[in-house]
């Protein structure tokens, strides 16, 4: 845990230390890139700066203790890229095999295999005329 802290402090990026994560992870411009305790990340994942993949919520019970060892953050399978401000939540969310989540894209449900998800491109709503100056 003290090593996670160092990092953090070293580098902006917070991956906890019960995450599962496969071989060859990169993590691209890390600053502000935060992975929950319950992630499981494929080989060859590729993350950008400012991705959260963390939980929903913390379930609690009858009597508002917190219940431990449930899956709470998601699945990224192989071969995946995130790119920048993306956040994938909970832990029911499952990003399938070569898969691309755009940048600033929110996602609480799964994506299917060779998908790409994005936000809407940005519309133009006013442009300002100018005249030209003599």
């Amino acid at each position: 845990r003290m090593m996670t802290e160092w990092a953090h402090k070293e580098t902006g990026i917070d991956i906890h230390p019960g995450a599962r994560i496969g071989p060859h992870f990169f993590i691209d411009h890390g600053t502000g890139v935060v992975v929950g305790e319950t992630c499981e990340i494929g080989h060859h994942v590729k993350l950008y700066q400012g991705v959260t993949l963390g939980a929903l919520s913390f379930p609690t019970d009858g009597d508002g203790n917190l219940i431990r060892d449930q899956k709470r953050h998601p699945t990224i399978c192989d071969h995946v890229v995130i790119y920048a401000n993306a956040t994938v939540l909970g832990g029911q969310t499952v990003v399938g095999h070569h898969a691309v989540i755009g940048s600033s894209v929110w996602l609480t449900k799964g994506v299917e295999p060779h998908s790409t998800v994005t936000i809407e491109p940005p519309k133009l709503v006013q442009r300002e005329q100018r005249r030209a100056t003599a």
